[in-house]
């Protein structure tokens, strides 16, 4: 998760445009994933018909510590 909000944090504190092209595969296919996403966090998916499902696991409920970026 930090390795793809750092840069939008970052952008967003600079006033700054990101994209960044995140380069991983299919978890099930093993077949090569490339999903380019910009700072209004659009995003496209190179490979042709693929529709992959992106998540980022949060349980809101569990979190302890005094900032969201402790728990992380």
């Amino acid at each position: 998760m930090d390795a793809i909000a750092a840069p939008f944090v970052q952008g967003r504190l600079r006033g700054e445009w990101v994209e960044v092209e995140v380069a991983s595969e299919c978890a099930w296919s093993k077949r090569p994933l490339h999903i380019r996403i910009d700072s209004d966090l659009h995003y496209n998916v190179r490979e042709q018909g693929a529709a992959p499902v992106i998540f980022a696991p949060l349980k809101v409920a569990r979190l302890g510590a005094a900032s969201i970026i402790d728990d992380f």
